[in-house]
């Protein structure tokens, strides 16, 4: 197994460029842990609390499953503090093995890839308008961040990490809030261009302001502004949010892909 990434692993993720969106794009960053045959496994993990992500074939065997298994228990990552996303035939097989142990793994959440060949206007149009986040708005930045990662229960970090990444997403201009007719911000997304995906993130609503279209109107407007800068507009969902995925599925979202997070 190599410690670096080139272009035959890019080439591995074409057939699953939407539900291994991320794995794509971290995987040429700076990792904690970072192994490929460059053929038929790839094993992914930038840093806590982020976690680990395992890409094998549609296709693989019992051997390159208990290979991958065997990895990840040599690396110490079979611990309280690490999940891992991958294919749900991996993962019958990690939570099959894993039952022969003391910590036996489980699902903890359903995953669903989504993209957006045809963007539709939503039924019913919300109050207010777009905002791209600036620096002042960081404090408010942090404060999303919070809510929407104690809400989900993913990818925890402190205050202190919340606002290095707002900072840094205000600097690009990635992330944008919904603010209603009294200038409230209501809802927010993030989005990140890679390729020719834009990853939509980051999707969350005030729990006082839900059922009121402002995220379904705030994703529309981003998709809208990534399709007009040429990109194609995906997100991931909890596959068990029905609400949520239902309000995708109004402006065009398409279902693409599934994989599950187990710890």
């Amino acid at each position: 197994m190599d410690n670096f990434v080139d272009e035959r692993d890019y080439k591995l993720l074409e057939n699953d460029k939407y539900t291994f969106s991320v794995l794509g794009r971290i995987m040429g960053g700076k990792c904690e842990l970072l192994l490929t045959d460059h053929e038929k496994l790839l094993i992914c993990f930038s840093s806590n609390p982020y976690p680990v992500w395992i890409w094998t074939s549609d296709k693989a065997t019992e051997e390159e499953k208990e290979k991958a298994y065997e990895l990840i228990r040599k690396n110490g990552l079979f611990t309280d503090s690490h999940t891992f996303n991958l294919k749900y035939d991996l993962a019958d097989y990690f939570i099959s093995r894993s039952s022969e142990g003391a910590a036996a793994l489980s699902i903890k959440t359903n995953m669903f890839a989504y993209d957006c060949p045809d963007l539709k206007e939503p039924h019913i149009w919300a109050d207010g308008e777009l905002h791209r986040c600036v620096p002042e708005d960081i404090d408010e930045l942090v404060e999303f961040m919070d809510y929407f990662h104690k809400e989900t229960g993913i990818d925890q970090d402190s205050l202190e990490a919340y606002r290095r990444k707002a900072e840094e997403a205000i600097r690009c201009g990635s992330n944008f809030f919904w603010r209603n007719k009294e200038g409230k911000s209501v809802s927010v997304c993030s989005i990140r261009p890679k390729g020719d995906l834009a990853t939509i993130g980051l999707v969350y609503t005030h729990e006082e302001y839900r059922r009121m279209h402002y995220a379904e109107n705030l994703v529309y407007q981003v998709s809208k502004t990534a399709k007009n800068a040429g990109y194609m507009p995906m997100l991931y969902t909890d596959a068990d949010y029905v609400a949520s995925n239902a309000c995708y599925e109004k402006i065009g979202f398409v279902l693409r892909g599934k994989l599950c997070t187990i710890g």
